[in-house]
């Protein structure tokens, strides 16, 4: 029997041992049966072999380096000083406190900034705010809902669900997605499924997910940590004491309960009335944001609130953030930094739907009627403050004080700002959803979304830069290596395998295991083209052997046996360097969360959050104080696009 031409010709140019003379893993030198040319630079931070913990990083004479054990996490950031009023990071060099571009922006075009309030310009603390609302939630499910009292007793960890995940209510299971829509991680209550449970759920079935409402529902604002930790837990109650739970509740039963808990907490004035009464206790303060109003008045923007939040809700948190007053001490002064304040605006209906619009008596709380936001005269009362029927802008900007009003309609804001397109308007907040995407897609407003974890994620990124080169020359060696296997598989044809059993070979390291691709795929297809033009290969093939002496066929047996070994040690390798790296991305996503990894990230993957963000936002930054580093005429810029195809290291140099 003789091996394929390709086998023969790869045999022969192998060397005996390799160059670099470095130990495998198991311990031996390393030997190879295949050639080796010399890596291409951008392979050089190969990753060798996993080092046990503690490990320092070593070098071997071709400058490839082992594995460093990783510190934990760092940890939350601290409640009393949160990042954005760090005083060493006072500048806009500092990573935390860029502001990113996605869609290139001049503000010289922009002539209205508008802000929402709740964690847009009011940072809320999530230890003391989370729980409050997962305690009051808790409350109403037990009080009003007849859920059992045992209930009361869970307790809630404000730091287990993050941003960007999604609830499957009908299953009971929370996901994170890529932005192909490929469930990733998956969680029934507080149980990680395994792949297998994955996949056969999301991915093997007939359906296609979409996974949006009604079935779906997307954790897409820092509110809605508390009811999916919450909804979890319920899950697992259905799970091991059904019977506790109110008869005849399904998964989606228990998730509606819990909302409609949260919209009560809601109505009913129970979480304002706390917040009311120790704003400090639940709000960050920021001493950046007078300064940031300042600055856009006097470069000639006008500045809008467009809050869900009522009046009552509203006069309290922002006196806290711009006056810094509580209580009794309460006044108006906050409205002078604003031209227009809308409440109980209802995003996203508000930029898609009109409704009645309400001017509100700022000392009463009582609303009075407006025609889409023009005055009206009730009778008794003195004439229109203005002969200018078509605004009411004017008159309240002399008085130095914003306009307050409830409700209404994206074109009545447009109007009273004096705008003509929606690409004068850039608006900033937290709601993917219902500050961004809706603004954007329907209105065409320019936005720029306030992502508070992105602070802390940017510094673990700034502390280990050069995971993120190792983790990806460690795919690039396991993806040609995979491609060399496969070639050598292919090139093997069809040949029967020894009757010798194959040995044990020591393992190489992974770049002395890559052969030059193009030579293996001239040799491939110039046998291939062979046995085209001269019959079948496999016939030739059989003629030669049946015609060798025995003596022949003991080599052709020996030649075959050194080609799987080489095969095999191939194979070895390209195993090993898959584990590094599933081991090494394991470790780099539990730097940014024990349970669902790096918030943009899913895997290698941009995580649907951060497609949304990419999609929609213009601009994002970790914090709106973040705009005091900026020029308030800055013209932002976005990056440059790259394709797979320009992704490839030979032509770095012309499209860096």
């Amino acid at each position: 029997m003789r091996l394929p031409l390709q086998a023969q010709r790869t045999l022969k140019a192998a060397p005996a041992e390799c160059n670099c003379r470095m130990h495998c893993q198991a311990g031996r030198l390393c030997r190879l049966f295949v050639s080796a040319p010399r890596l291409p630079s951008y392979l050089h931070r190969l990753t060798v072999a996993a080092a046990p913990p503690g490990a320092e990083r070593g070098v071997c004479s071709q400058g490839q380096s082992t594995v460093l054990a990783f510190p934990e996490g760092p940890p939350p950031p601290s409640a009393e000083l949160p990042g954005w009023e760090d005083r060493a990071c006072v500048s806009n060099l500092d990573v935390r406190r860029n502001i990113f571009c996605n869609r290139s922006l001049n503000m010289r075009s922009i002539k209205a900034v508008g802000f929402d309030m709740d964690y847009t310009l009011s940072q809320y603390k999530p230890e003391t705010f989370e729980k409050l609302a997962h305690d009051l939630t808790v409350e109403k499910l037990v009080g009003v809902f007849g859920y059992p009292e045992i209930i009361a007793t869970w307790k809630f960890d404000w730091r287990y669900m993050v941003r960007g995940l999604t609830i499957d209510k009908q299953r009971g299971n929370i996901l994170k997605i890529d932005r192909h829509k490929y469930v990733k991680i998956a969680y029934h209550g507080f149980r990680e499924l395994s792949r297998a449970e994955r996949r056969a759920i999301y991915s093997d079935s007939n359906l296609q997910f979409e996974f949006d409402e009604p079935d779906f529902a997307m954790i897409d604002t820092l509110f809605s940590l508390a009811e999916a930790h919450l909804f979890m837990q319920l899950v697992e109650l259905q799970d091991s004491q059904p019977d506790l739970l109110p008869p005849g509740k399904t998964r989606p039963d228990l998730y509606r309960d819990v909302r409609a808990a949260v919209d009560l907490c809601h109505r009913d004035g129970s979480l304002k009335q706390a917040v009311a009464k120790d704003p400090a206790k639940y709000i960050h303060e920021d001493s950046r944001l007078i300064g940031i109003m300042d600055m856009y008045r006097a470069a000639g923007k006008k500045l809008f609130v467009a809050t869900n939040s009522l009046w009552d809700y509203t006069h309290v948190v922002m006196n806290f953030l711009l006056t810094g007053r509580v209580g009794s001490d309460r006044n108006e002064e906050w409205l002078e930094y604003f031209d227009v304040v809308i409440t109980g605006c209802g995003k996203p209906a508000f930029f898609n739907s009109r409704k009645p619009m309400f001017e509100v008596q700022t000392s009463s709380g009582m609303l009075r009627n407006t025609d889409s936001g023009n005055p009206m005269v009730p009778i008794g009362d003195q004439d229109l403050p203005s002969p200018d029927f078509s605004s009411t802008a004017q008159p309240m900007a002399e008085a130095g004080q914003a306009a307050v009003y409830q409700g209404g309609f994206y074109m009545d804001l447009h109007r009273m700002l004096g705008v003509q397109a929606g690409s004068e308007v850039l608006y900033v907040g937290d709601h993917i959803y219902g500050d961004i995407l809706r603004s954007k897609k329907t209105l065409g407003w320019r936005t720029m979304l306030v992502v508070p974890e992105l602070a802390t994620e940017l510094d673990i990124l700034q502390q280990h830069q050069g995971v993120m080169d190792e983790l990806r020359s460690l795919r690039e060696a396991r993806d040609a290596l995979d491609d060399q296997i496969q070639r050598m598989q292919w090139g093997l044809g069809p040949c029967p395998s020894p009757s010798t059993p194959q040995p044990e070979t020591p393992t190489a390291s992974p770049h002395e295991a890559i052969v030059d691709a193009t030579s293996m795929r001239d040799i491939t297809q110039a046998e291939r083209h062979g046995a085209s033009n001269n019959g079948s290969a496999l016939g030739s093939h059989d003629a030669a052997s049946s015609s060798g002496s025995p003596l022949d066929q003991e080599e052709d047996d020996e030649e075959l046996v050194q080609y799987q070994e080489a095969l095999h040690n191939l194979e070895q390798q390209r195993d090993a360097i898959r584990q590094q790296h599933r081991q090494l991305l394991h470790e780099h996503h539990q730097r940014f969360h024990a349970v669902w990894g790096q918030l943009l990230k899913t895997g290698y993957q941009n995580s649907r959050f951060a497609h949304q963000v990419e999609r929609f936002a213009c601009l994002y930054t970790s914090h709106v104080s973040n705009l005091a580093f900026y020029s308030p005429d800055k013209s932002y810029r976005g990056r440059m696009d790259h394709m797979a195809h320009e992704e490839n290291p030979a032509l770095d140099p012309f499209i860096r």
